[in-house]
């Protein structure tokens, strides 16, 4: 699924992203309204990781849904 797509049905696919990075709270996933930046700056923040490592994992998590 293309990260447009993702964006789109943000709201149905916040749980999925809570389930997948438990330490993001509801209002940084409100936030970050399914902008795939804002969620990788988060992503890297809360985690400690590269960039190129939290790229990494969303890739993952977008080939989830294919």
């Amino acid at each position: 699924m293309s990260w447009n797509r993702i964006e789109g049905n943000w709201k149905q696919i916040k749980g999925k992203v809570k389930e997948t990075w438990g330490d993001l709270t509801d209002d940084e996933l409100d936030q970050i309204a399914g902008k795939r930046d804002i969620l990788l700056g988060k992503i890297q923040e809360k985690y400690g990781i590269a960039q190129d490592e939290a790229d990494k994992r969303i890739k993952e998590f977008e080939k989830s849904f294919d």
